[in-house]
């Protein structure tokens, strides 16, 4: 089989287990968010009110793809991370409601389950990550732009194990993403979520990210990540990341000169100035290590912490119940301190 007809079987064989997500609105609730943003929703009126529907308009789409006829959908966190939205998958012409069943605290994944899923759904493979090469063929299915459903574009891997940050909801909150698959593929917005697949049909990542102003550069997440999600989701019901209970700044010269203190590097406890927030979560496995607000983590497990590598990372590395090992400064001085890694979830 040629190379095109390869490329042809895979979206052929892909094209109906690829979905969109739509998030919608309550029309008064984006109104208000218009204004807060400066915006005159006065200008916009004729397009809400035509674009209205029981009272909600979409505000954003993007894709996703089924991995089992059950109705399991793996897509992007930031794709469904708006609270006061509501989600519905679009499979073709047909609208369904779907419940968020798991999301990566550490990852920008989530996986989605249809309420009522249909019959003969279909579904992709998993292939593997790990064993991604440069240069490889990949393939990227999506729903670009919010408009062009199953929209589909090609290239290669340009670049493995990336990491970059990338503003994931409408807040403008960071996450910072690791071990990212670059690629040439076009990848647009609305595409995120989408499935990056190899010529054996298989997905071997998800459609995550694109850098405004460069050309034909493009993330995925690894779909290694996502395997080890969906055990744990089936295993014990939800999404396990080891968690310190700490809140923290990377330090960098600016923040040093900002706090007056005396490090350009490692992560400052801090707390975000929220009502009820906590630099230190009470009862938390740092809280019981004697962690205090304004203590830098110099270390963990005896890798420095700075901006390329953060505490964040370092977590990355660990797994629920590790003990890890933190060089700490208070004032003027130095310790180290062991902390039981727990689950997030327990403090969700």
């Amino acid at each position: 089989m040629g190379y095109q007809e390869q490329i042809i079987k895979v979206i052929e064989n892909s094209l109906s287990a690829v979905v969109s997500i739509a998030a919608s609105k309550d029309v008064k609730a984006v109104q208000e968010e218009m204004k807060k943003m400066g915006i005159n929703p006065a200008q916009f009126y004729d397009k809400l009110i035509s674009e209205e529907k029981d009272g909600k308009i979409t505000v954003s789409t993007g894709s996703g793809f089924i991995v089992d006829p059950a109705g399991i959908i793996l897509t992007n966190k930031h794709v469904i991370q708006d609270k006061d939205s509501i989600y519905k998958v679009i499979i073709g012409k047909d609208s369904f409601d779907v419940e968020i069943v798991g999301k990566d605290p550490l990852a920008d994944i989530a996986i989605l389950k249809l309420s009522s899923p249909p019959p003969g759904l279909s579904s992709i493979p998993l292939g593997v990550s790990k064993s991604i090469r440069l240069g490889e063929a990949v393939i990227a299915i999506g729903n670009a732009l919010g408009e062009f459903q199953n929209t589909v574009s090609t290239g290669i891997v340009s670049g493995l194990s990336r990491f970059l940050s990338a503003v994931t909801d409408s807040e403008g909150h960071q996450e910072r993403l690791r071990g990212l698959i670059q690629t040439d593929a076009a990848i647009n917005p609305g595409n995120s979520g989408g499935p990056l697949l190899n010529l054996k049909g298989e997905v071997i990542g998800i459609n995550a990210a694109i850098v405004f102003g460069a050309q034909n550069i493009g993330f995925a997440i690894p779909i290694d990540q996502a395997k080890k999600d969906l055990i744990e989701l089936k295993e014990k019901g939800h999404i396990t990341a080891p968690f310190l209970g700490v809140r923290y700044l990377v330090l960098n010269k600016a923040i040093q000169k900002h706090f007056n203190i005396p490090m350009d590097r490692g992560a400052l406890i801090v707390r975000e100035g929220l009502p009820g927030d906590h630099a230190v979560l009470p009862g938390s496995s740092a809280d019981l290590a004697g962690l205090k607000e304004r203590d830098i983590i110099l270390t963990a497990n005896g890798k420095e912490i700075n901006e390329k590598e953060t505490l964040e990372d370092r977590l990355a590395e660990c797994a629920v119940g590790d003990t890890m090992e933190l060089g700490v400064q208070r004032g003027s001085k130095n310790f180290s301190v062991k902390v039981l890694l727990e689950d997030r979830a327990k403090f969700a």
